[in-house]
């Protein structure tokens, strides 16, 4: 693993919220069954691929979050069709049916995923960019790729940290995905997803950093009650508005990503 990936000072241990108000156990395996049921069902739709109704496609995937018992609220909305690079913060698995939610698109994401039992083989049937995270050489065969999915009307989704963070902290976004969009001149629709207990607090049970593992965070989520994920859609932002990639990168974070970083490392830790 290369020295230059991103990472994240999250870790299950230090930064996950243990589950307060849990759910009966015959609930959460309930709820695990329908968001299995649900991945299974989406497998055997993939072939159907560009045919199926980007409404559905929306819906469906609001499903698989609220099986896991998460209720989901989503403001504002996304231009439903032309190129489109949707950013957010990465926190939780749940982030990648929420994006789809605002609006379907190609997700690119790590070589890793491949391997994920029942997800992975939804995302490599679903048209995911894959990335080799470690092979710093082929980062401009990825963004001319991304690009080029731009500038053919697709929308695809990213998480510019390059590394999941536990909700309460946040880590500076990359550069270099935005240079596909300035390459394509599509903009940029910064998506903020956040989770909340109760509807109030903001809640880590959610997040899957560090060494945590798929089948324990979907368990925590399940496993919880009073789970919020809110959706807030932003005003896109120009790509021809700004004159490199960093300054795009800064406007759809919302600011200095490094100055966040380094006030948040104070409240990641429980």
């Amino acid at each position: 693993m290369s020295v230059w990936l991103p990472a994240a000072p999250c870790t299950p241990e230090g930064c996950v919220d243990r589950t307060r108000t849990a759910a009966a156990l015959p609930l959460a395996v309930l709820r695990l069954t329908a968001v299995t049921v649900l991945l299974l069902a989406g497998i055997a739709l993939t072939p159907l691929g560009g045919r199926m109704p980007a409404a559905l496609v929306r819906r469906w995937c609001r499903w698989i979050v609220r099986a896991a018992g998460v209720r989901v609220r989503i403001t504002g909305a996304a231009p439903a069709t032309g190129g489109l690079l949707l950013v957010a913060d990465h926190v939780s698995w749940l982030d990648v049916p929420l994006l789809a939610a605002v609006r379907p698109a190609r997700m690119v994401a790590k070589t890793e995923i491949r391997g994920w039992p029942v997800a992975g083989r939804l995302a490599a049937r679903g048209g995911v960019l894959f990335i080799e995270r470690d092979r710093l050489r082929a980062l401009p065969g990825t963004v001319a790729r991304i690009a080029a999915e731009l500038r053919a009307g697709a929308a695809v989704a990213v998480f510019p940290e390059g590394s999941t963070w536990c909700g309460r902290a946040r880590g500076p976004y990359r550069r270099a995905v935005f240079q596909a969009a300035l390459d394509a001149g599509a903009p940029v629709q910064p998506v903020r997803v956040r989770y909340l207990a109760d509807g109030r607090a903001v809640s880590t049970t959610p997040a899957f950093v560090g060494q945590d593992t798929l089948l324990a965070s979907v368990w925590r989520v399940v496993s919880a009650r009073g789970l919020l994920a809110e959706v807030r859609v932003v005003p896109a932002v120009s790509a021809g508005a700004h004159q490199d990639r960093r300054r795009l990168a800064r406007a759809a974070q919302g600011g200095d990503g490094h100055r966040e970083k380094a006030r948040s490392k104070s409240t990641c830790h429980l």
